[in-house]
């Protein structure tokens, strides 16, 4: 962890700004009571990254969906005769079909959402950053 200012940045491997890293927002030092207040503001990119790809995985395994429903419900028809079910089969399958459609369209909106907020988050990482660096500073313990 560094800390700039009262503010806090984790999970960074170089001077607490780069790529890879994270936010976290005021924050004292453990223990402290200004850390005990609960009002951090904590964020990573790895965490946003996984549920994109997870949101991703969605779509994608949704994807055949239809067809095996479509491939279970063939021969059913025939078989059931005279069933006065078999109406209410097909408005079952029927909005099954579109609830899978539409959990597949909000995943794949997510995913990308997910990215857009990973990106501005490393945009405002690095515009904070810009702006703590031509902050002169007095160097502890002065100079002898």
């Amino acid at each position: 962890m560094s800390g700039v200012g009262g503010v806090t940045v984790v999970g960074q491997p170089n001077d607490g700004w780069g790529r890879a890293g994270a936010w976290a927002g005021p924050a004292g030092p453990a223990g402290s009571s200004e850390a005990a207040g609960g009002g951090d503001l904590r964020h990573s990119r790895g965490p946003w990254l996984r549920a994109a790809g997870g949101a991703d995985q969605l779509v994608t395994l949704l994807g055949p969906v239809k067809s095996e429903l479509e491939a279970a419900h063939q021969g059913v028809a025939a078989g059931a005769g005279a069933l006065s079910a078999l109406a209410e089969l097909g408005a079952v399958r029927a909005s099954w079909e579109r609830r899978i459609e539409d959990a597949r369209k909000e995943c794949g909106s997510l995913g990308g959402k997910m990215r857009a907020v990973v990106q501005g988050q490393t945009q405002a990482n690095e515009a904070v950053k810009s702006g703590f660096d031509g902050v002169k500073t007095p160097s502890v313990g002065g100079a002898r």
